[in-house]
């Protein structure tokens, strides 16, 4: 019995070295056909089989001169058939791989960049056209290139979409008030063309507001039989006004101090108020 103690442990350290060789023969020889696969696979227009066995030369770390040009052209080509395809995330990432490997070319760098030009503009459109959802999902293909903290265009995109969406429902709630100045200047500052659109109709109510003041003016005017001087220049009015909301004046306020510099006073017919010099 002391005899087999003696003799099991190296016969485990026997089969165990022969299992480390055999699987270091394995690899080494994997290794030897995989420059061969990878430029047969390359030259067929094989692509996932290319990258396949490239990806399992890096891993051997045992890459011979030849195989990081297949594989950067494998990887070139399969970005460009995945870009047609629609699958940009993908096409990105493997694109970055390409230029980040040390075998590409200068036109490689250049596609990416043209790439990722092509994602912001369609990204840009696709908000302009009020789509945000969509093009916040077309800018993480940009994402998986870069990090995965977002982008600074997405960033924008939600900060912008959110001033917009504010200024229209300081407008839906300024109108009842019959605030007609206030509205008009949160509906000015609107530059979004969708929001635009969708603010029309109050618009359409802030200037029939205005219009009714303008009106009362008129009979104000028609009531004193022209006793009263000329009416102060509409558009230097408008443009005053605005300016002192822009400074934090409510509209009332606002539009007293632009009658006051006209050398208006505020007249007061009714529901209706207008300036008159």
């Amino acid at each position: 019995m002391a005899i087999r103690r003696h003799r099991l442990p190296r016969f485990w350290l026997v089969l165990t070295l022969g299992l480390v060789a055999a699987g270091v023969g394995s690899a080494y020889w994997w290794e030897k056909q995989l420059p061969e696969r990878l430029e047969q696979a390359a030259a067929q227009g094989r692509l996932d089989d290319c990258l396949s066995y490239g990806e399992q030369l890096a891993a051997l770390r045992w890459l011979g001169g030849k195989a990081p040009l297949e594989q950067g052209r494998c990887r070139r080509l399969k970005a460009a058939e995945l870009w047609r395809k629609g699958a940009w995330a993908e096409a990105l990432k493997l694109q970055l791989q390409l230029v980040n490997s040390g075998n590409s070319t200068p036109a490689d760098q250049q596609q990416l960049l043209s790439w990722q030009q092509q994602l912001e503009t369609r990204a840009l459109n696709l908000y302009r056209e009020g789509r945000l959802e969509e093009a916040l999902k077309l800018l993480t293909a940009l994402n998986a290139a870069h990090n995965a903290g977002g982008t600074s265009l997405g960033d924008q995109l939600n900060e912008d979409w959110n001033r917009q969406k504010f200024l229209k429902q300081r407008a839906e709630q300024l109108i009842p008030q019959k605030r007609w100045w206030e509205a008009l200047d949160a509906l000015n500052r609107i530059e979004h063309p969708w929001w635009k659109q969708q603010s029309a109709p109050l618009r359409r109510q802030v200037e029939q507001g205005i219009e009714g003041l303008r009106s009362g003016e008129q009979r104000e005017h028609d009531v004193h039989g022209g006793a009263l001087s000329s009416n102060v220049p509409a558009e230097r009015l408008n443009d005053l006004i605005t300016q002192k909301l822009a400074q934090g004046m409510d509209d009332w306020q606002a539009f007293s101090a632009a009658c006051r510099e006209l050398g208006g006073r505020v007249v007061e017919a009714g529901p209706e108020t207008a300036c008159r010099r």
